[in-house]
């Protein structure tokens, strides 16, 4: 970061680059890949973190809001847990780092990241989207594993895969190459966790993936750091023709989240779904932001957030649509409802269009609103104690996009995750 007076470094960019000085040595690469990384850091290192001036940071101004960034600590310690989804194929990054998988479905390839970097691959995809992603920036200057992975064309997998990535406290950088075949079918479950501890953890992670010609794709992240954790990540995608991905986020954790979603539509007929829950409390501050870009005709696109806000949380969603002049009969709609139960919680919404076609559909919309009392009273006047009858409007509030998966074991899983932090919360 910038040294000179009038732009000095504040502790958290100071140890960002201590600890690039420190690991870039034991990191995982080639030629190319370090090229690479000394670029991405470069960039941060003369950019410094972004500011609210940064258009796409105006709500989440990291360089105030990251107060530290721990150092890496080799010496921490976690395990693996049991999958969300009983039968799911267990796949897990622990403290950062992967193990070679016990069995694998058929169709499904999985190789260690930290061996393809050294052998060079994927060298290309440590380059930032532009020149404020932090993220990207941070990501491919530190990323030490993950997991690469790459599902035959045609297959299907009749389980959910679970990528856990589990932590300790200390450092943690990850990364999912992900290449769908034309025409499978697959459901994967990115769950980021937190082990017992009160040690703080500084977390990104970025998930690239490519979804073939007619494949159908459910992803879902459910995000639940630690109370004094940092979990910055990005979730990339670019569907090809007459494919259809759905994507759920649950964020239920962390101190400080930035989860961005980056779609770009390569191939006509595609259709992209957005579903999110975002439970915040205490004095965390969360942030979506969601850039999609419509480049071909016949294209389609809905995106549901619901957020549930108590205490002195904050809140943030963006989310950029934009239709290429070529676009046409692009039908996009976009909703962010908010439910507000505390006078000092805050919630932010910035909806943007940019339409360059003439002949589609675009629509969007947000509300923020209190408990409707009436549906309380109705209640409470049939004996259910207040807090309980809270707790039942907000779970119904939520619950009625996650059960859009239409898959009643992943309902239920997703249930009992936002059930148990209400119960915490509420």
């Amino acid at each position: 970061m910038d040294m000179n007076a009038a732009n000095r470094p504040t502790a958290a960019e100071s140890a960002l680059n201590e600890a690039y000085s420190q690991q870039v040595g034991s990191l995982p690469g080639n030629g190319a890949v370090f090229t690479a990384r000394d670029k991405l850091f470069d960039q941060l290192k003369r950019g410094g973190l972004p500011t609210r001036r940064v258009e796409a940071w105006h709500y989440t101004d990291l360089k105030s809001l990251l107060r530290q960034v721990p150092a890496s600590d080799t010496t921490a310690s976690a395990n693996s847990v049991d999958t969300i989804v009983s039968g799911a194929t267990k796949i897990a990054l622990v403290q950062g780092y992967a193990a070679t998988p016990d069995s694998l479905p058929g169709g499904l390839t999985v190789t260690k990241l930290t061996d393809a970097l050294s052998a060079g691959d994927h060298a290309a995809d440590l380059v930032a989207i532009g020149h404020d992603d932090a993220i990207g920036q941070i990501n491919g200057s530190f990323v030490s594993d993950g997991y690469v992975l790459s599902l035959e064309a045609d297959a299907e997998l009749e389980q959910p895969v679970e990528l856990q990535c589990i932590h300790a406290g200390g450092q943690v950088h990850s990364r999912f190459p992900v290449d769908f075949g034309a025409g499978s079918k697959a459901t994967v479950i990115e769950r980021h966790l937190a082990a017992d501890g009160d040690a703080p953890a500084f977390v990104s992670a970025v998930s690239d993936v490519t979804v073939g010609d007619g494949a159908e794709i459910t992803w879902i992240i459910v995000q639940g750091q630690g109370a004094q954790d940092t979990h910055l990540s990005q979730f990339k995608a670019k569907l090809g023709t007459d494919s259809k991905l759905r994507l759920f986020i649950v964020n239920a954790g962390g101190k400080l989240v930035r989860e961005e979603v980056h779609v770009v539509t390569k191939g006509e007929g595609s259709d992209f779904i957005l579903r999110g829950v975002n439970l915040l409390g205490g004095e965390t501050h969360t942030d979506v932001t969601m850039t999609l870009a419509h480049d071909l005709p016949n294209t389609t696109s809905t995106e549901v957030i619901r957020n549930v806000v108590f205490d002195r949380a904050k809140g943030v969603f963006q989310g950029q649509i934009r239709v290429a002049p070529d676009a046409q009969k692009t039908d996009a709609r976009m909703a962010c409802n908010t439910l507000l139960m505390s006078d000092d919680g805050e919630y932010s919404v910035k909806p943007e269009l940019e339409i360059f076609a003439d002949d589609v559909q675009c629509a969007h919309g947000a509300t923020v609103a209190d408990i409707d009392h009436t549906h309380l009273y109705y209640l409470m006047a049939r004996g259910i104690p207040e807090k309980k009858a809270r707790g039942l409007l907000i779970n119904a509030f939520v619950a009625e996009v996650i059960e859009e998966l239409d898959d009643e074991p992943l309902v239920e899983a997703l249930e009992a995750v936002i059930s148990n932090w209400l119960e915490h919360h509420g």
